[in-house]
């Protein structure tokens, strides 16, 4: 990971190959031309105070994220200064984090081919509000900076490496609170990067026996408590439908169980992850077009097994156990067909209708499993329904369960970046799941696709008790990200909801 340093030093004398700063969009103000930002004004006095009105000849106009670039021509140490824009000029409450966590990495990015970037973005002037600035920069900074190591073996014309190292320009550099921010991202971006890094691996690479084992052996490097259930030990405990979602694979499946578990903890926490390493749709096959984009359909698993290791460095005061399902959705002469009955974990019987909807079925088993630990919360996420995209796009998660603990997985995902929004789950979409023939059907027949994410929400709530405060968090659209890079995500896995459940665990460990 690129290293991440903080300095007081004036960014002017810096020995650095860029320095960034920020540019205000002053559109609507009678002001011709962008307004730099605080924090450069040491570099807009080595330009005599023309900085601004230069980068404006040059077409910058402070848009988010909009980087433009100025030789300095021995004006200042650095040979080129980065202008990123910030947007408008903001209240008394400073540039909100998000807006310089996607501007930081947009510059970064910018500057693939450099090796040391000094950045001197504004932050605010109390002290609360400043560690906030720095976590959002640093994290920023760091995952503008990702790429994936990818399969490629040989050189690529044009292709720069990402930028070596970062200097974050602070009041003061030796301040606790600013050194053990930069620290925290340090973890988070970490375990957002590793959550991409299995995300994106070629599917073939990433097979449910491979997935589980990568993930055992990062837990248990990291000292949590690890167990590794196959297919045998499956059968033998009654893991009916990670086996039949399994089954049609000659990769056989897995449930991987990890435990964090401090000492001192009054309250737990049970997280359930996705882990399909392809979905082909089995026989409700996919339509070819995009179909490989199915290796993220893993994302929800990869996320939780990132937090569980970060958890071992954040030291977070509360009980976590975590249960990842994993399989892989294929075709062949054992696979689960349209009209299976399959009996689940626990003992239910679900009728199959559609063998595309194989997550919610994993999942169940891995439900009724995490809550025989007797956890005060249970969070599930996954990339579980196009319905979800649909619904409400490609940034934004659905979240449905406990209408109290909904509101703070969207509070948390406000203050993370991570946006989630609550979703119902209307009687009459659970009414139409009923089955003549089991206790329950995998979809609500009558409602075909509509309604498809609540659907999974109705079907995944049938196997959490009642009472337990709970959440199922869709991630099918911003967890993986097809387009060009924006902001910190780059193309492929963007480690969507990694910063979102560290928060939230956070929060519950501090306020229960």
């Amino acid at each position: 990971m690129t290293p991440l340093q903080l300095s007081d030093t004036d960014p002017a004398e810096l020995a650095v190959d860029a320095i960034v700063v920020g540019l205000h969009a002053t559109n609507g103000t009678g002001r011709a031309g962008p307004l730099l930002a605080p924090g450069a004004e040491s570099v807009a006095v080595a330009f005599e105070g023309r900085l601004a009105e230069t980068l404006g000849l040059l077409g910058a106009t402070g848009a988010v994220g909009e980087v433009t670039k100025l030789a300095t021509l021995g004006t200042v140490s650095a040979p080129v200064i980065a202008a990123v824009g910030l947007g408008p000029v903001p209240d008394e409450d400073g540039v909100p984090g998000e807006t310089l966590r996607r501007a930081i990495a947009s510059a970064i990015r910018a500057l693939a081919g450099a090796g040391r970037v000094a950045v001197a973005l504004p932050l605010p002037d109390d002290h609360a509000s400043e560690a906030d600035g720095i976590r959002a920069l640093a994290e920023g900074a760091l995952l503008g900076a990702y790429r994936f190591a990818g399969y490629k073996t040989k050189p690529q014309p044009g292709r720069r490496d990402p930028v070596r190292s970062v200097v974050l320009h602070v009041a003061d550099a030796a301040d606790k609170t600013a050194r053990a921010e930069i620290k925290r991202a340090g973890i988070v971006t970490s375990a957002v990067t590793r959550t991409r890094d299995w995300v994106n691996t070629a599917p073939n690479d990433l097979r449910p026996p491979a997935f589980a084992a990568q993930v055992a052996e990062a837990a248990a490097d990291a000292g949590l408590g690890v167990e590794v259930l196959d297919e045998k030990a499956l059968r033998k405990a009654g893991f009916g439908g990670i086996l039949a979602v399994g089954m049609g694979s000659e990769a056989p499946p897995r449930l991987v169980s990890i435990s964090y578990a401090p000492k001192g903890a009054t309250r737990s926490i049970a997280l359930v992850g996705k882990g399909i390493t392809f979905d082909t749709g089995g026989y409700a096959v996919k339509p070819p077009q995009g179909m490989w984009e199915m290796k993220s359909d893993m994302s929800g698993a990869a996320a939780i097994a990132a937090v569980m290791v970060a958890l071992t460095a954040l030291k977070p005061k509360v009980r976590v156990t975590a249960h990842l399902p994993m399989a892989e959705n294929m075709i062949s002469g054992t696979s689960y067909r349209p009209g299976d009955v399959v009996t689940m974990y626990g003992g239910t019987r679900v009728e199959i209708l559609n063998p595309d909807a194989e997550g919610r079925i994993i999942l169940a088993d891995a439900l009724v499993r995490a809550q025989e630990d007797a956890p005060d919360y249970l969070f599930e996420t996954s990339t579980l329904t196009g319905g979800q995209v649909v619904a409400l796009g490609k940034r934004v998660a659905g979240v449905m369960g406990d209408a109290a603990l909904c509101e703070r997985v969207r509070a948390a995902g406000d203050r993370v970046g991570e946006p989630a929004w609550p979703m119902p789950i209307p009687d009459e979409v659970r009414k139409g799941m009923d089955s003549e023939v089991a206790d329950i059907s995998q979809t609500n027949s009558g409602m075909d696709r509509a309604g498809h994410m609540l659907q999974g929400g109705a079907f995944l709530r049938e196997f959490v008790t009642e009472g337990l405060p709970w959440v199922h968090l869709d991630i099918a659209g911003p967890a993986y990200h097809a387009g060009e890079p924006t902001g910190y995500w780059t193309k492929g896995g963007t480690g969507v909801p990694v910063r979102l459940l560290l928060e939230l665990i956070d929060d519950i460990a501090a306020n229960g």
